[in-house]
């Protein structure tokens, strides 16, 4: 059974930037596309980013577009969004998603405040 582990969520400036991970369990991961979501306060989860299991192709929501980046490292399996110039609006929850499994990680969570 394959388990998602997402990290790196905390407490930062707004301006700031953070990078999250997200580690797979088992042997399926370099063929899986992979994604980040992202749910607030109070509000339904969305999609942020996704990447083919290869890497060469990337996709992010408007919203983030130019300040998040998502890679991956099939050979550590394991997925990162880097997130610059951090907003009080990027505050939420941030999920990983195998997407051709439909698995969900825990969640790591990103708080943005002064």
């Amino acid at each position: 059974q394959v388990q998602l582990v997402e990290s790196g969520g905390g407490l930062v400036q707004p301006g700031g930037s953070l990078t999250l991970s997200c580690a797979a369990s088992g042997t399926v991961f370099r063929t899986n596309i992979m994604g980040w979501y992202r749910q607030a306060p109070g509000k339904e989860r969305e999609f942020v980013s996704y990447i083919s299991a290869g890497g060469g192709t990337t996709n992010h929501a408007d919203s983030v577009k130019g300040r998040f980046a998502i890679s991956r490292d099939n050979g550590k399996n394991t997925m990162y969004l880097q997130i610059n110039n951090l907003k009080p609006e990027d505050t939420a929850v941030y999920y990983c998603k195998m997407w051709n499994l439909e698995v969900w990680g825990q969640g790591t969570l990103v708080t943005v405040a002064s």
